[in-house]
């Protein structure tokens, strides 16, 4: 009988830490703009390199 109540009293702070995650997350912004993501990533990152000078260019290409 014992353990029945330690498992609940377990289950119950697992419970609350996730919540107060939870809660975190969204007070820190996480969830603010879920439609951006998906978007960005269709963005095209090419044209800065355009804009860069040739040895500017030749540098970054050698990583």
């Amino acid at each position: 009988m014992a353990s029945t109540f330690f498992l609940i009293a377990i289950g119950f702070v697992i419970g609350l830490g996730g919540w107060a995650l939870f809660l975190w997350a969204v007070r820190s912004g996480q969830f603010d703009d879920a439609e951006a993501p998906k978007y960005r990533m269709l963005d095209d990152d090419d044209e800065q390199f355009h804009s860069l000078p040739a040895d500017k260019t030749r540098k970054s290409s050698r990583r």
